[in-house]
């Protein structure tokens, strides 16, 4: 089932496994059976470490398998086929089990390892879901190192019948216990600070003892990577606060115009730009949200939710942005109950239905192509008079029998039956006639808006929430910087927002110098 050279890099990753690996499969005689024990038997077959054993079915969830260690009590399964976007969250699991140690702080591995209670963990996944991999990555370790906490990772795709009965329409979902859990994306920290309730004082306590920085970055996607490995550079005192480190990126899938790299994918990006900053001794404080900023006396002070501050002689605010809703009725009640803002995560629970996707610039086109090789029928609404999209795009959607374009439409209210998404109410601009389109989803792609709320009286913003900055990406508060597409900066891609921070950071550091420099009576003393 694996080429030969999937083979080779999987046979090299094993070589680190120290301690014997039991593979319990079980199966039946389907189809999907057959193909989970063909992979799992290439996989077997790599390492003298890794025994495979097939049970007929004895699980509530066929085909599965359990991964454990003789004389270690884990509890892990996969429920289906972890090929796509989670086989790189298999051969994880195949190392944590085998005693390679994981690459996480060992601050995270004791915090895990001590948890009291019993945490019975269930996650839904697609294989084309690039946010899925971090809550199954996560959870598996922490079955891993705790005997108490047992994680199975289920395929959506594979057990239809489940998604349906629990009314899944947007994945990762994780349940705890037969409850819903959190839905999206999650990593280790995220997971630990909502069973761990006492965590977040710790982490509070610990934020409020830092020294002062000289250069704090709030926000940590690819503008503020770039301004802290920068920052670092110049040898002087850097730390980084943010809610999740590698923000928007983490929720882009396919990445082709990043110079030098001719294809990655977000979440790919975001862990070689955290790692590249770590390698600096940068601070990283993740799950901090900033709520103030204030000037007291020689230093700049960022109020956090957790109710801890940190201060700094400069500051740049890189906080970027997140996707814009439609704000209808029905919008937040039937969200991740068919409204949803990612198509390749959530476009697989919608196989055979219909569905909206509202926005025709380049994101909602994309959407539209993507999910009409999947659902039935997709309806693709833009409330201009035409497409906004690149004109390769637009003839390739036009092209595809199972695709309406609605223009000149405006949504009104997303309609649903208490539980789930049955249709969607639009107005015709031109001719103020109304319709509700039955359907199964709502696929809402109409651009970004600013992360800058808590910014508001206190820096200059333009009507559409935008930091405004100057070429040096400086900001109308002397000492704060800003950069990304929190800013006015034109053209929100990766690649500028790297530039601008990095931009950024060197103006800071330009200020830092000059403030601290000696007046000129104190040369004369001298």
């Amino acid at each position: 089932m694996l080429d030969d050279a999937l083979k080779s890099q999987i046979k090299a990753y094993l070589e680190k496994v120290v301690r014997p690996i039991e593979i319990h499969a079980a199966i039946d005689s389907s189809a999907k059976s057959m193909e989970m024990v063909s992979l799992l038997t290439d996989i077997a077959n790599l390492s003298d470490k890794i025994t495979l054993v097939e049970e007929q079915a004895s699980t509530e969830r066929t085909p599965s398998f359990a991964l454990t260690s003789p004389g270690h009590d884990i509890s892990l399964r996969f429920a289906g086929i972890p090929l796509g976007h989670e086989f790189t969250s298999l051969v994880l699991a195949l190392l944590q089990v085998g005693g390679h140690p994981p690459r996480v702080e060992q601050e995270i591995i004791d915090q895990i390892r001590t948890l009291d209670g019993d945490f019975s963990f269930e996650t839904y996944f697609s294989l084309s879901c690039q946010n899925c991999p971090d809550v199954v990555q996560a959870l598996n370790l922490m079955a891993v190192l705790n005997p108490r906490i047992k994680h199975v990772a289920i395929d959506g795709g594979v057990f239809p019948k489940e998604v349906e009965a629990r009314q899944i329409m947007s994945v990762p979902a994780i349940y705890l216990n037969g409850e819903i859990f959190g839905q999206g994306r999650m990593d280790v920290e995220q997971i630990l600070a909502k069973i761990d309730t006492a965590s977040a004082a710790r982490n509070a306590e610990k934020i409020n003892n830092q020294e002062p920085f000289e250069v704090l970055i709030v926000g940590g996607g690819p503008a503020g990577a770039a301004a802290a490995i920068y920052a670092a550079r110049k040898g002087i005192r850097t730390g980084i606060a943010t809610e999740r480190f590698g923000g928007q990126v983490l929720d882009t899938a396919a990445i082709e115009n990043f110079i030098s790299v001719r294809h990655t994918e977000g979440p790919e990006l975001a862990s070689a730009l955290e790692e590249h900053v770590k390698e600096y001794g940068v601070e990283i404080m993740n799950l901090q949200r900033a709520e103030k900023l204030v000037r007291k006396g020689d230093h700049l002070e960022v109020a956090l939710a957790s109710g801890a501050a940190l201060r700094s002689k400069s500051v740049i605010l890189t906080t970027g942005a997140r996707w814009r809703q439609l704000g209808v009725p029905g919008e937040q009640d039937y969200r991740n109950k068919g409204v949803t803002y990612c198509p390749h995560c959530d476009g697989p629970l919608f196989k055979g239905k219909r569905v909206a996707v509202i926005g025709g610039g380049n994101s909602g086109v994309e959407a539209a192509i993507d999910l009409a090789g999947i659902v039935d029928h997709v309806t693709l609404i833009e409330l201009d008079f035409k497409l906004r999209a690149d004109e390769v795009l637009q003839r390739k959607l036009r092209s595809l029998a199972n695709v309406d374009i609605v223009t000149c439409a405006k949504t009104l209210e997303v309609k649903g039956d208490g539980h789930k998404v049955t249709g969607l109410a639009y107005e015709n601009r031109r001719t103020s006639d109304k319709r509700v389109l039955p359907l199964d989803g709502v696929f809402v792609q109409i651009g970004l808006l600013p992360n800058t709320e808590w910014l508001k009286g206190t820096l200059e913003l333009t009507p559409h929430g935008e930091i405004v900055v100057d070429s040096h990406g400086r900001t109308s508060m002397p000492g704060v910087f800003a950069a990304g597409d929190c800013t006015t900066t034109p053209y929100k891609q990766i690649v500028i927002a790297v530039g601008e921070g990095a931009k950024a950071s060197l103006a800071a550091f330009d200020h830092l110098i000059r403030i601290s420099a000696p007046d000129e009576e104190e040369v004369k003393a001298a």
